[in-house]
């Protein structure tokens, strides 16, 4: 039971205010309890906290300020302030800055809203007309259900005014009505999907380790098509069941209407839908009753894990090798691992599903950490698409062409079936570099050090770190010399412009995410290909994460080589999951798929296991490499990213850190740098990076707050810890 304070009892509140630690108060007339939403005072503003336990008593008590009042909104509980503790303690983030995640909902403390709703009145109005008859009609047929203004218009097809004027004739009647409603309730007994053999055997394991009600991580490993999604859909079910709430977490907004349908289908109601495509009024609405338990099912971003959930069941992380669940700006955090450790604290069960799984995941299956479950052959009658690479040495190319004449072929011979061919290439944009053929100047971002990249369908520059746009100039401005410049490279509007000359006739569909003004408009876009809306798809990784297209028969990935260089130590690992992930898009229906490589590299080892199929002898090969080096999931790294606006004083405290490893070489951690980061600078702020790497197990958390507490930051320096970095621009 959370402690309870009486008035006057001097408690502490944790804000999200960026102060490092909690203040003390006294609790409100009327008290209130460890974990409750409360406003206080904070010099002359009113700021929103949670009380987080007693006072410290280290403050003049007779300055001690009371909380302003307790706020109508579900309670913290126990087990998510321990979350909020662990997850800050691993990912060395300062409080407050986790509470601001597990906050992000509007109006928390205001009592619940209303909105105006509309049913049918009393009697008939003085005078009848066209519009006003279509207005009855609907409500007649809908009986007592309500309506809100505007869906009660668009059905009728009439004006606001019309329905309006219904009530001022009491034809209509207008009431008040709460706008915070819990979620439809989802019906697990309803009857799924008919399972195969494999999917059966699965779906009966996650079952038993939901009525266990313990803690157990499983990686659900199955082939593109394999039918994941039906499997764990009844280890939700099971929750449900239970009475238990779940999460499952999606890479990518564009999946969730899909998987949104399947929900319905499943469980006979939408379940709650929780990312940036959300209106703010949905986000307070999903918070509260997430909080009520009025949500049993919730389909969301990693921001998702955040959430008040006061019985969490089961975890689900679809495609969870994808990097999209590395938070790379503000808290640095995976929201893999982050759900691993949520599910560690309430007893909740934690489904990994995914065809290529990360080497982290892999290892922990291999090491006996997490259990493994198999799905090896696609749902009914699809079979795993055909492999092969085209030798683009042999092909004879222009410089300003991508399509090969063999990929062309193919292409052709599924426009002649009716079927759908996807062209891929990782590159959003028309080209990745504007050169001045006078000059050689390569036109940068002024605010960052990276070149910016066209968009001609935008007729502008943008620089895909900052986004820094600006127009496409006429003249270099460099050398001033006009008519130039001249793209350099493909990108993907760059290929859709070429696949238009060589197939006039067909309907061509680029896909990629800055295409698109809202997730409503992309997801949109998807549901019609997936109806045989396109004949041929252009699309980035986008393209790769978990769409169904029925149609589509054919992959062609114009350059397989492309994340094969530099120094990443998981860019083998990324090349490997991202063709094998577009590969699986082909060949899901009925029709036999192919998926095509163009490569410069076809002797390389990760195109040759990518064509052979041969995963787990790719997984074993590259945990050796990763072993024998000592970096991860064999060794402990962290990445110390400095910033600020005077290059020289970023590499002066950068400095100061490298010679001041006590506490690092203590436990015998090693630190490199400092360094320029990649990019050496991003919005106008010089970047400098230093690496630490260590064993496996060394308490790394304790020895890095050690080491980075010795330093004070002047002026606008900045330090961030990354722990476990997953890129390092």
């Amino acid at each position: 039971m959370a402690e309870f304070y009486h008035h006057g009892e001097l408690l502490s509140v944790m804000t999200t205010q960026p102060l490092g630690r909690a203040l003390d108060y006294r609790a409100p007339e009327g008290g209130c309890h460890t974990g409750a939403f409360v406003e206080v005072p904070l010099g002359p503003r009113k700021v929103m906290g949670v009380v987080w336990g007693p006072g410290a008593g280290d403050y003049d008590i007779n300055k001690v300020r009371h909380v302003i009042r307790v706020l109508d909104a579900p309670p913290m509980s126990d087990e998510m302030r321990e979350f909020l503790l662990r997850s800050a303690a691993y990912t060395l983030t300062p409080l407050p800055a986790m509470l601001r995640l597990a906050t992000r909902a509007p109006g928390l403390g205001d009592p619940p809203s209303m909105r105006k709703i509309y049913r049918a009145g009393e009697g008939l109005p003085t005078r009848m007309t066209d519009a006003r008859q279509r207005v009855m009609a609907v409500l007649e047929e809908y009986g007592d259900l309500a309506f809100t203004l505007k869906e009660l218009s668009e059905m009728a097809g009439v004006t606001s005014s019309v329905v309006k004027g219904l009530v001022d004739q009491g034809a209509v009647r207008e009431e008040e009505s709460p706008r915070d409603l819990p979620f439809r309730r989802l019906d697990p007994s309803l009857p799924g999907k008919a399972l195969t053999e494999d999917q059966a055997t699965a779906a009966a394991v996650l079952r038993e380790g939901i009525k266990a009600e313990t803690y157990g991580t499983t990686l659900l490993r199955g082939v593109t098509g394999s039918g994941k999604t039906e499997v764990y859909l009844e280890a939700v079910a099971a929750a449900i069941e239970a009475g238990r709430q779940a999460l499952v977490l999606l890479p990518e907004i564009a999946l969730t209407e899909q998987f949104l349908d399947r929900v319905e289908e499943r469980f006979g109601a939408k379940p709650a839908e929780w990312h940036s495509g959300v209106t703010m009024t949905e986000r307070r609405r999903i918070w509260r009753m997430v909080g009520e338990g009025n949500a049993q099912l919730v389909i969301g971003a990693r921001s998702a894990l955040f959430l008040p959930f006061q019985n969490l069941g089961l975890i689900v992380v679809d495609e969870e090798h994808d990097t999209s669940y590395k938070q790379e700006d503000g808290v640095l955090y995976n929201a893999r691992d982050m759900a691993v450790l949520r599910a560690s604290i309430c007893g909740a069960q934690v489904v990994l599903a995914s065809a290529t799984p990360s080497l982290e995941t892999w290892a922990n299956a291999e090491a006996g950490k997490y259990r493994r479950l198999e799905l090896t052959s696609r749902f009914g009658p699809a079979v795993m698409p055909q492999m092969g690479a085209i030798d683009m040495r042999q092909a004879g190319l222009p410089g300003d062409k991508w399509i090969s004449a063999e990929m062309k072929r193919e292409v052709d011979a599924r426009l002649e079936r009716g079927e759908q061919a996807m062209l891929f290439i990782n590159r959003r944009g028309y080209a990745p570099i504007t050169l001045c053929r006078a000059c050689g100047e390569q036109i940068g971002c002024d605010q960052c050090d990276a070149r910016m990249v066209e968009h001609r369908f935008l007729k502008r520059l943008v620089c895909h770190q900052c986004g820094e746009t600006k127009p496409m100039p006429e003249v270099c401005p460099s050398c001033e010399v006009e008519g130039k410049l001249a793209p350099i490279g493909p990108g993907v509007e760059r290929l859709g412009e070429e696949a238009t000359a060589l197939w006039p006739d067909a309907r061509i569909a680029t896909l990629s995410s800055d295409m698109y003004g809202s997730a409503r408009a992309l997801k949109a876009e998807i549901a019609g290909i997936a109806d045989g809306a396109a004949d041929i798809i252009i699309g980035t990784q986008l393209v790769a994460k978990g769409h169904n297209f029925p149609k589509l028969t054919l992959v062609g990935v114009i350059d397989a080589d492309l994340g094969l260089t530099g120094s990443d130590l998981r860019a083998a690992e990324r090349t490997f999951q991202l063709m094998r992930q577009v590969a699986g898009r082909a060949g899901r229906a009925e029709a036999p798929g192919a998926a095509l490589l163009q490569t410069y590299q076809p002797e390389h080892p990760v195109i040759r296991a990518i064509l052979a199929g041969e995963e787990e002898k790719f997984w074993a090969a590259e945990a050796g490499e990763r072993r024998q080096a000592g970096v991860p999931p064999y060794g402990r790294m962290a990445g110390i990213i400095l910033s600020g606006s005077d290059a020289a004083a970023v590499f002066d405290l950068g400095n100061h850190l490298a010679r001041h490893d006590g506490p690092l070489r203590a436990v015998g951690a090693q630190v490199f740098g400092p360094a320029p980061a990649p990019i050496a600078r991003v919005r106008g702020r010089h970047r400098v990076r230093l690496l630490v790497k260590a064993d496996k197990s060394v308490a790394l958390q304790e020895a890095l707050s050690r080491w980075i507490g010795s330093v004070r930051l002047k002026g606008d320096l900045r330090l961030a810890v990354d722990i476990d970095p997953q890129s390092f621009y």
